[in-house]
Parts: C-alpha cells; structure tokens; sequence
C-alpha cells in the first residue's frame, strides 16, 4: 500500500471550560492513504467532529490539541502557524460540514463563495474564478449552473446546498476531503444522491475521503476501510468486509446490531440496544472506557486499559479489546 497521505499520531484533544476538562479526543492514532475512503463511525459525542475540528485545527477557542501529532505529506499541522493552516485549509484540506446552512453565507452569492477559494488558493483572476465555480457547479449536477452562480444559499433546497458545500470544497482539488455527517440533515432518497455523487467525484479527482457518521450503513456502501471510535478512543479498525463479517469490539457488534433490517412487508422488529451510558469525558476513565455497558467485562477490564490487538489471520483488523478471543468464539 502507498505510503499514507495523512497520519494522525495518539491525538490528544481537550475542552477547557468552567466544568472542567472535557478529553474529546483521547490518544487516537489513524491513517488515511491516496484515493481511498476511510469511515470514522460512533455514536454522538465518541469524539468524531473534534477528530475533524482538530486536523483542520478549527477547534473553538476553549478547545486545545494537548499531545499528538498531524501528519499530512510529511508536515506536522499542529506545529504550523495560522497562516500557514490557512494555506492549507481548502487547497490541500477541504471539508464539508453537517449542515450547510451554518456554513454558507446567506449574505453572499454561491458563485462569490466558491470563487472566492479559487481566487486565495489559486490567485486566479475574478473571471477565471467564476469560471471554475461554474464549472463546479455543474459537476455537482446544478441544473442551469451559470444562473444559479447569482443564487443566494436560501434559494436552494437542502440537498442542493450539500451540492454547492461540495462544489466549494473541491474546487481547489484537494487531495483529502473531510466529510462530517454530510447526509444527516436530509431525507433517505437525497442522502443517496448526494453519497452517488461524492463517490463520483472522489473517481473524477483522486481524491481521499474522510467520511464521518454514525450510520454504519452508510460506511458499508461507501468505505474501504473504518475506524470505530467509543468515548475518544478507537476501539476497532478493519477493512469494510472483515468489519462486518466478524466485528471483534463487543461495541462495534452493538452497533452492527442495532442497524434496521427487514423486508418489505414483514412485520416490524424491536431493533437491538446498547444498554447503559457513554461515560463522562470529564472524568479520567480507567481500564475499558466500555466496560460498564459491555456483556464480555470482567474486573480487570475496569481497571486495565486494553491496546490495538491484531485479529489473527485479518491483516489490517485491530480491536482494543481486553476479551478479545472470547468475543471472537461467540
């Protein structure tokens, strides 16, 4: 395989607040290589959007990376300055958000903010920059693309301003695109879409996707490889398929267990659930941070924190897990 084109190394990253000290992010180390698609899935506040935030390094004000290191094409992003991120951020970076609304400008045209990447990034001249946001706009199937350039963000429909999320993103061709819950806001038939076509366009551009959600559906139809993340920290890694044919975490066999089946016509099912709470991330957690919701727990588990194990005879499969052999045997 390609040497990885981003490496992040035991990430650490804390929320200083007057609570306390949340650990969002705690130790988490991942890797994501040219032209493929990397699933980050768990459920909310695991720690995804603040993995995100912190190789962006968009964290909010009382948000800090405290340990770690952010790897991309041999640069650490945590040592660079903001202006330095900056160069970064959209070029090499891009990222499309959970909700376009709060991203997009209501005030501005789509085609001003798109061309305006262009022109930052690429110091091309306004018309050439309106030309690529044209350009843009078409490959992400806007119907009418030169009118609709003069549009403001409130003229779209949900799906179409996901659309222009993307054509922003990728106007500059970035080589890892970081995509957090970019479906969650929209219903099933425009989720589908709008996946088609980021897929498509991953073809086009070579690009590498970082694709973030709690929806392990989504990652089956759309990833190569997934990390799961439980309280800040991975607690599995694996191919797609090895994932899902023999899911090693008890956590991640939660998940895949509460994924709605069925077909048409049958009679409705109580879908499974993982029982108790995620724990506080302002306390220090001890041993297995899914100890107390977890069938498989013993009592070293509450005090030992388990590593990254290989799962024999998967190359690629790893689990933090302290019962490893006894979840794999049931």
């Amino acid at each position: 395989m390609a040497e990885p084109l981003l490496e992040v190394q035991d990430l650490t990253t804390h929320f200083f607040n007057e609570d306390g000290v949340t650990r969002a992010v705690d130790g988490l180390s991942l890797s994501v290589h040219p032209r493929e698609t990397l699933g980050i899935v768990g459920e909310s506040g695991c720690g995804k959007t603040v993995t995100a935030l912190s190789i962006l390094r968009l964290l909010p004000p009382h948000g800090r990376i405290v340990a770690g290191r952010i790897l991309f094409a041999g640069t650490d992003l945590v040592g660079l300055s903001e202006r330095q991120m900056r160069a970064v951020r959209g070029n090499s970076i891009a990222m499309i958000f959970q909700e376009p609304m709060t991203s997009l400008n209501p005030v501005l045209t789509v085609g001003h903010q798109i061309a305006e990447s262009v022109r930052i990034h690429r110091g091309a001249s306004a018309q050439a920059a309106r030309s690529r946001a044209r350009e843009m706009l078409e490959m992400v199937k806007i119907a009418d693309a030169g009118r609709r350039l003069d549009d403001f963000p409130h003229q779209f429909s949900g799906g179409m301003r996901q659309r222009v999320m993307i054509a922003m993103a990728l106007a500059c061709d970035p080589k890892i695109l970081v995509a957090d819950e970019p479906t969650t806001a929209l219903d099933v038939t425009i989720q589908a879409q709008v996946l088609k076509l980021m897929l498509e366009l991953k073809a086009k551009t070579d690009a590498a996707i970082v694709l973030i959600t709690h929806d392990l559906g989504i990652v089956a139809e759309t990833c190569q490889r997934v990390v799961v993340m439980y309280a800040g920290r991975k607690v599995e890694e694996a191919p797609i398929a090895h994932l899902f044919a023999r899911p090693a975490h008890p956590y991640t066999r939660g998940l895949i267990a509460s994924i709605a089946r069925g077909k048409a016509g049958a009679r409705a099912r109580r879908l499974n659930e993982i029982p108790g709470m995620v724990p506080s991330l302002q306390e220090p957690i001890r041993g297995c941070a899914f100890a107390e919701r977890c069938a498989f727990a013993v009592e070293r588990c509450r005090s030992e924190s388990p590593r990254l194990t290989e799962v024999a005879g998967e190359t690629g499969h790893r689990a933090a897990c302290l019962r490893l052999e006894q979840v794999l045997a049931s």
